[in-house]
């Protein structure tokens, strides 16, 4: 019955382990086929049978814990419909997503999924975008607004344009991105596989010893050594130490995913954990990226004075006068006569017969003291001036500014005390708007007036200083400091092809609390990976002591393989707890 169990419970086993043997290939399962084998030839038939079982039984578990670790991906995958109802030709037809073609109308009606990305041509809803961003709260979308496939339209009725084929989805590159970085080999799993292959012939070399020598030259009892050098080979087995770095990269990308953030392979991870600075792009990373009218300083009494300017400003392809007409009403009705253009000053027209301009101070002849005064002031808190004037008398001041991201402050705290070194934000624009946005934000320095390759040269001055330096930009701009820092962390990877390709982390919301518990998690991965390193090192030194007494036995072997293998995978899985905590 034992020999029985033996050979069906080991089949697959043994014929993997009888093959690298012949090729003197010697891993896990090459040193448990000798010992198996052994302990039946010296009449241990039960302990060989147990052997077996419990590899059996580890093997399962250990499979059930990786697949655990990619069940996040799984329910990625399972987001998207497989179908959807689209209009085509003028008729409504259920189509496969496979069949759905760029430019087809999808019909999406309340509580149903996405089936592709597409922009909204009819309809106002909210969408729950989590399996993409990571966002618990929906979004409110409308028309003209982007959206994708595997997100859930919670209340309107929507229609579609697709703008992607089903394999060129943001979720299915996620999914396909994730799917490799859990394949791809941290330093510390490739550390391990060459330990490894040199560590498995020692311990072949061990058990031999064990097993011949004391019976050669102490007179010891063959049986009992050879059972001993058999046990050695067990406990030898580097199953524990094998499986205690993939399993925890895998957990880790699988969490990391499922919270917005898309980390592309084992070793990106653990740099990350070891980032001792972070260099910040400021427009659209700490600031919002766009620009807003934070000051409107009325000097005339004119009540009507900002539908005015937003009457000229509409008429200007100025990037701030957006930010003006976001403020205005009522100004559509207002006529501009002898509307001009003067590049590098600003803009004049004609209102009701009166001249009005907006724009620098070279647009002014000459500008009051006491108006200067105002407007350095403004100046100096990092914002944009537009003097407004009646002729050549000025009669108010409007300040833009790219507002900070109201989580800025709180992530570069946050990060500061989980002991990231030095923050430092790296920007183009001038030394009053940097200062301004360094000190709302809480980085330790800035640098302004920067080129690309200006910030390329304080990204290597960064590594020269601290090691480890990641680069938090936007992806598309920066690609030279993303490229050359340790770690690029891209933020809005979520219908951006650009930073999901040039990034090693892509925040997929545009979100920059996620930056806080990628490297808390990262620091986690590295953390455990030591843990279960040493554990599976040091359970297995233990018990190859007991070799000197003569105290090891099958049993104690066993434990010390795989009970340590399940341990490892175990504390591996901890990393799924990790949360989002900014």
């Amino acid at each position: 019955m034992f020999a029985a169990s033996i050979i069906l419970g080991g089949f697959p086993l043994f014929t993997t382990g009888i093959k690298n043997l012949l090729r003197l290939d010697f891993d896990m399962k090459t040193l448990m086929t000798i010992a198996i084998i052994g302990a039946a030839i010296i009449g241990e038939w039960g302990e060989g049978a147990v052997v077996v079982i419990l590899f059996a039984i580890s093997e399962v578990l250990e499979s059930y814990s990786m697949e655990k670790a990619r069940a996040s991906i799984r329910s990625l995958m399972e987001m998207a419909p497989k179908e959807a109802l689209v209009i085509r030709n003028g008729k409504e037809l259920l189509l496969k997503a496979e069949d759905i073609e760029v430019g087809d109308i999808m019909i999406v009606k309340p509580g149903q999924m996405l089936a592709m990305d597409g922009v909204i041509v009819e309809g106002i809803s909210s969408i729950n975008q989590a399996a993409i961003t990571g966002e618990s709260v929906p979004v409110e979308k409308c028309v003209n607004d982007e959206v994708f496939a595997g997100t859930l339209n919670v209340e309107g009725f929507l229609k579609v344009n697709v703008t992607k084929m089903a394999d060129d989805t943001t979720i299915a590159k996620i999914i396909h991105l994730v799917e490799e970085a859990q394949g791809e080999k941290a330093p510390s799993q490739r550390f391990v596989d060459k330990f490894a292959k040199y560590y498995t012939p020692v311990i072949i070399v061990i058990a031999l010893v064990v097993a011949v020598i004391p019976p050669l030259f102490f007179m010891a009892d063959w049986s009992e050594w050879i059972y001993q050098g058999l046990a050695v080979l067990v406990v030898g087995c580097p199953c524990a130490l094998v499986i205690s770095t993939p399993v925890s990269i895998v957990t880790a990308i699988g969490n990391a995913a499922r919270n917005g953030v898309l980390i592309k392979g084992g070793s990106f991870l653990e740099e990350a954990g070891a980032i001792k600075a972070i260099a910040f792009d400021k427009t659209g990373t700490l600031t919002k990226g766009v620009p807003a009218m934070t000051d409107f300083i009325n000097l005339s009494g004119e009540e009507n004075l900002l539908n005015l300017v937003a009457a000229l400003e509409n008429k200007s392809q100025h990037p701030l006068a957006s930010s003006i007409l976001r403020c205005a009403s009522d100004y559509q009705e207002i006529v501009v006569d002898q509307f001009t253009s003067i590049i590098g000053k600003g803009i004049k027209g004609q209102i009701n017969g009166t001249e009005y301009r907006v724009g620098n101070a070279k647009l002014f002849d000459s500008i009051p003291h006491d108006i200067m005064k105002q407007i350095t002031t403004l100046q100096n808190q990092g914002k944009t001036v537009m003097i407004i004037g009646k002729e050549q008398v000025i009669i108010g001041l409007i300040a833009v500014a790219d507002e900070v991201r109201e989580s800025s402050r709180k992530v570069i705290e946050r990060l500061h005390h989980l002991g990231i070194k030095q923050t430092v934000m790296l920007t183009g624009d001038n030394q009053a708007t940097a200062r301004a946005i360094s000190r709302q934000t809480g980085v330790k320095s800035y640098e302004a007036e920067l080129l690309p390759e200006n910030k390329l040269v304080k990204i290597k001055n960064l590594k020269d200083e601290y090691g480890r330096v990641a680069m938090v930009g936007d992806g598309v701009n920066d690609a030279p400091a993303l490229a050359s820092a340790t770690v690029g962390i891209a933020m809005g990877g979520a219908g951006t092809d650009t930073a999901l390709e040039t990034a090693d982390i892509a925040l997929m919301n545009d979100d920059l609390t996620k930056l806080p518990f990628t490297i808390k998690l990262s620091r986690k991965t590295l953390q455990i990976i030591k843990q279960n390193i040493t554990l599976s090192l040091g359970i297995k030194l233990l018990a190859l002591l007991l070799v000197v007494p003569g105290w090891l036995t099958l049993w104690i072997a066993i434990f010390a393989d795989m009970g340590v293998t399940l341990l490892v995978t175990l504390n591996a899985l901890r990393l799924l707890g990790v949360k989002d905590s900014v």
